[in-house]
């Protein structure tokens, strides 16, 4: 599978989320992962809160898994803390991420974590605290790499004025029809064009693609913000017999055509797996090794609903 800069080394360009298995049983969960495994998928992304309660999902893709050290080796687990759902609150505090971290290295059974987002942001964050945190997690060898989701420009900005540790990884909503991101630029400066109104700070792909952030696209095949997938979707008839043609022409899946769109983009955007379904993650993998012309892409882009002027 094609490979894209994260941090000092490379990663593969999909990647699976862990969010959906508190459900599933050891052996689906192991058909998961080997399936993921066998496409060229080595990252796995959690977060403390994924399966209803604190480290439930951490939790179940562990004890389904069993991993001898040497293939925890093999991967890389990256999780989230910040959001505490019990309070509808976000916490960045150094407490709250330092006691987090435990728990999904407890969870995990694992020694160390080889990324750790903050999820969200925290309206009431003091770049001091993470800085702290980040630097007791970082010299104990319990967290490798650091990184946020969901963070404007200015908002990384105001993390590194304390924070040492380079910001590996941005986790953004991202799929063909909730692309604000990338068609927010496409616009720009359009009077009365609602897709020229800026969403994410001002510029946020530009602005990691500077900093050398990976973007890690998640929901990449979600029609809008929590809105059901538009693969399939009668309300998006133009653009899956897009999909159709194109899959047709690669000899690949629709799903593959999707991932292929954000893969495509000159930024070396890894795109997060939401499913559970053995063979959509294959098929999805396929789609980071095709790629796609610029006409094809913008004929995706426009048969979305996003204007090019």
């Amino acid at each position: 599978m094609k490979t894209v800069p994260f941090g000092a080394e490379n990663a593969p360009a999909v990647i699976a989320g862990m969010m959906r298995i508190p459900d599933k049983t050891d052996a689906e969960v192991r058909e998961l992962y080997d399936t993921a495994r066998a496409a060229g998928i080595d990252f796995f992304d959690h977060a403390d809160i994924y399966g209803g309660a604190m480290h439930v999902c951490e939790d179940r893709f562990a004890s389904a898994l069993h991993l001898s050290a040497a293939e925890r080796a093999e991967i890389v687990l990256q999780t989230k803390c910040g959001i505490v759902p019990s309070e509808q609150m976000f916490d960045f505090s150094y407490e709250h991420i330092v006691t987090q971290v435990e728990g999904s290295l407890k969870a995990l059974r694992t020694e160390y974590l080889d990324v750790l987002l903050l999820h969200r942001p925290d309206a009431l964050v003091e770049p001091d605290e993470v800085a702290r945190a980040f630097d007791e997690l970082s010299a104990s060898g319990k967290v490798r790499a650091f990184g946020v989701s969901n963070h404007t420009p200015r908002q990384i900005d105001l993390l590194r004025t304390a924070v040492v540790q380079p910001l590996v990884a941005n986790q953004l909503q991202l799929s063909i029809t909730h692309a604000p991101i990338i068609a927010q630029g496409v616009a720009a400066n359009m009077g009365g064009e609602e897709q020229s109104v800026q969403r994410d700070g001002g510029g946020i792909v530009e602005y990691c693609r500077i900093n050398g952030i990976t973007i890690q696209a998640w929901s990449p095949f979600q029609a809008r913000f929590f809105d059901g997938v538009f693969l399939g979707h009668p309300e998006y008839g133009e653009l899956n017999a897009v999909l159709d043609r194109l899959a047709t022409k690669y000899d690949v899946a629709p799903i593959s055509i999707a991932t292929a769109w954000i893969t495509r983009h000159p930024a070396q955007m890894q795109v997060v797996l939401g499913t559970t379904t053995p063979q959509r993650v294959a098929d999805a993998a396929k789609g980071a090794d095709i790629v796609l012309t610029r006409s094809e892409w913008y004929e995706l882009f426009r048969a979305a609903g996003h204007i090019v002027p």
